[in-house]
C-alpha cells in the first residue's frame, strides 16, 4: 500500500488484513452473493453497507470496500467483488465520524425514554390535570410500549437499508409528538387527555427506530473490539432517559398545573436532541472489518434462522426482564407511595436503578469487549436479576429507603450488564443474520410484555380498605414469580451436548478473515 493512500484521510482508522489466502475465499464469495436487500433475487445494489445472500451476481456496493492490487501500489475497487484476489489486500478503517451518528443515536434514546416517562413520576397530578384518574395515566404508559409491538417489522425493513434513515424517521416522529402533546398542554387549567394520548402514541411509534438501530450501527462502523461498547452506549442510553424523567419531572411538577411547563420543556429539549439527525453519515466509506463484507441473509431467510433454540433461550429471558423493567419503571411512584415514601423518593429510587447500571455496564462493556465471555455474563447476570425481584417484595413495607435503594441498584447492575451482552451476543449466533432483526425482535418482546404487565399490574392494586390502601404487594409478587420461571432458560445454554451451538459467528469470521492486520501509517 502506498503513503499516499494510507494517509488519504487524516480521520480515518485503517486495518489492512494481509493473508492472501482469504481474498481466494472472498472472490468465490462473492462469484456466488450479490447486493439485494429484501431477497427478490435481483441484483440491486443496497445503501444499507453490507451485502445480501442472493443468486449468482457480482454486482456491487461502490461504498463496500477499498483493495489495492499489489502490482500496481494503491488502487480503489468500487465494487463488492475482488478481483484477483491471490494478489489484492484490502483496507479496513474506522472514522471519527462514527462518533457523532453514535452520539447522535444516543440522544435520540434518552430522549424518546424521557418521552416515556414523562406523566408516571407525577401519576396524581397528572390526573388531576387532565381529569382523569391515574390507571388512565398508566395507559401513557402503556400506549407507548404497544406502540412498538405494531411498528416494529416496518423498524426491521428501515434498518434493513441502514441506521440513517431510521434514525431521521424517529426524529420526525419525536419532534410531531413532543409539540403535539404540549398542543393538548398548554393551558395550566387543565390539558386535552386525547390530543396528549395520540402525541403520545407519536413518540412510541419513533422509539423502535432508535432502540433496535445499536447493533445495527455498531456492525456498520466499529470492529469487534468496541461493538459491545458502542450498543451499550446507545442502548442503555434509554433508561438513562428514563431515569432522568423519573428524577427531573417530580421537580419540575409539584402541582397540577405545573404539568403544562413540564410537557413544554421536554418538547424542547426532545427539538433540540433530534435535529441534528438529518446530517449523520449514511454509511462509512469502507467496512470496519471482514464481517462488514459478509453476505447478509435476506429479511426473508432471517426469519427462518430465527427457529434457533439458542436464540430463544436469549430472547425470552430478555424480554421479560425488559418488560419487567418497563413495568416497574411505569409504576414505581405508585408502588412506594402507599407506604409513606414521598414522589421525590421514588424518583430517587428509580434514578439508582438506572444510574448504577450505567456504571456497571459502563465497566463491564469494555472487559467483554476483549475477553468475549458473553455466556458466562450472562449466567451471572439472570440469576441475579431474578433474586433481586425476589427480595424487593419486601423492601417497600421496610418503610425505610435503604431496603428500596439497595435493591434496586443491585437489580440496575445485573439488567444493565446483560443488556449490551444479550443483543451482542443474539448477532454472533445469528450471524449472517442482520443485526436488527434480532434486536428489533428483543426489543419488541419487552415492550409488547412491558405493556401486557403494566396492566396486570395496575389490575392486582390493592382497593381503598387494604393496608395499606392501594399497595402494590401482589404486583409485585407476580413480578418476581415470573422473573425467578425464565432463569433456567439462559442457564441451559450450551448443556445437552449443544455447545457447539454457542460459536461467536461474527468474531470467527473477522478473526479468520483478518488473522494477519497491520495498522497503516498515519492511523488515528
Amino acid at each position: 500500500m502506498s503513503r499516499s493512500n494510507s494517509s488519504r484521510k487524516s480521520d480515518d482508522e485503517a486495518v489492512t488484513p494481509t493473508n492472501n489466502d482469504t481474498f481466494a475465499d472472498d472472490k468465490k464469495a462473492r462469484e456466488e452473493y450479490t447486493l439485494n436487500p429484501m431477497g427478490t433475487g435481483s441484483s440491486r445494489t443496497t445503501k444499507s453497507g453490507h451485502l445480501r445472500l442472493a443468486s449468482n451476481s457480482t454486482d456491487g456496493d461502490d461504498e463496500v470496500l477499498t483493495a489495492a492490487r499489489d502490482t500496481t501500489g494503491s488502487q480503489e475497487v468500487e465494487n463488492a467483488s475482488i478481483e484477483n484476489g491471490d494478489r489484492a489486500s484490502v483496507t479496513y478503517k474506522v472514522y471519527k465520524r462514527r462518533w457523532f451518528g453514535l452520539v447522535q443515536l444516543t440522544l435520540l434514546n434518552i430522549i424518546v425514554s424521557w418521552d416515556w416517562l414523562t406523566f408516571s413520576p407525577v401519576s396524581q397530578n397528572a390526573a388531576i390535570y387532565y381529569n382523569t384518574s391515574e390507571s388512565a395515566i398508566n395507559w401513557y404508559s402503556t400506549a407507548f410500549l404497544f406502540a412498538f409491538c405494531v411498528i416494529f417489522p416496518l423498524t426491521i425493513y428501515a434498518l434493513h437499508w441502514g441506521p440513517k434513515p431510521s434514525i431521521i424517521t424517529a426524529a420526525v416522529l419525536i419532534l410531531a409528538g413532543n409539540w403535539i402533546r404540549f398542543a393538548g398542554s398548554h393551558s395550566r387549567d387543565g390539558g386535552l387527555y386525547g390530543v396528549v394520548m395520540f402525541g403520545q402514541i407519536l413518540t412510541g411509534l419513533a422509539q423502535p427506530f432508535v432502540l433496535s438501530a445499536p447493533t445495527r450501527y455498531s456492525d456498520m462502523w466499529f470492529t469487534n473490539r468496541g461493538r459491545v461498547a458502542a450498543t451499550a452506549l446507545a442502548s442503555l442510553a434509554n433508561p438513562f432517559g428514563a431515569a432522568l424523567g423519573q428524577l427531573i419531572v417530580p421537580f419540575m411538577v409539584t402541582e397540577p398545573g405545573d404539568v403544562s411547563n413540564a410537557v413544554l420543556y421536554v418538547a424542547i429539549i426532545s427539538s433540540v436532541a433530534a435535529l441534528p439527525s438529518f446530517f449523520i453519515p449514511a454509511t462509512p466509506p469502507t467496512p470496519p472489518g471482514p464481517s462488514g463484507t459478509t453476505p447478509k441473509t435476506s429479511l426473508r431467510d432471517s426469519l427462518k434462522l430465527l427457529k434457533s433454540l439458542e436464540l430463544w433461550l436469549i430472547l425470552i429471558p430478555y424480554s421479560v426482564y425488559v418488560g419487567f423493567f418497563n413495568s416497574v419503571s411505569s409504576l414505581l411512584n405508585q408502588i412506594m407511595l402507599p407506604y409513606g415514601f414521598s414522589s421525590d423518593d421514588a424518583g430517587i429510587a428509580g434514578a439508582l436503578l438506572i444510574v448504577v447500571g450505567l456504571v456497571a455496564s459502563a465497566i463491564s462493556s469494555p472487559i467483554l469487549d476483549r475477553t468475549k465471555a458473553f455466556v458466562l455474563a450472562i449466567k451471572i447476570a439472570v440469576p441475579v436479576i431474578g433474586l433481586s425481584y425476589l427480595v424487593f417484595i419486601w423492601m417497600p413495607g421496610t418503610r425505610d429507603l435503604a431496603g428500596p435503594y439497595v435493591v434496586l441498584s443491585v437489580l440496575g447492575a445485573s439488567s444493565f450488564s446483560l443488556v449490551p451482552v444479550a443483543l451482542e451476543f443474539l448477532c454472533e449466533l445469528g450471524h449472517p443474520m442482520s443485526p436488527e432483526v434480532t434486536s428489533t425482535v428483543a426489543w419488541a418482546g419487552g415492550q409488547l410484555l412491558g405493556g401486557v404487565f403494566i396492566v396486570i399490574s395496575d389490575a392486582l392494586k390493592a382497593g381503598p380498605e387494604a393496608d395499606p390502601p392501594f399497595h402494590m404487594n401482589n404486583a409485585l409478587v407476580f413480578t418476581a414469580v415470573i422473573a425467578l420461571v425464565v432463569v433456567p432458560l439462559p442457564l441451559a445454554l450450551g448443556l445437552f451436548g449443544r455447545a457447539d451451538k454457542l460459536v461467536m459467528r461474527r468474531v470467527r469470521s473477522d478473526e479468520r478473515n483478518g488473522s494477519s492486520t497491520v495498522v497503516a501509517a498515519g492511523a488515528v
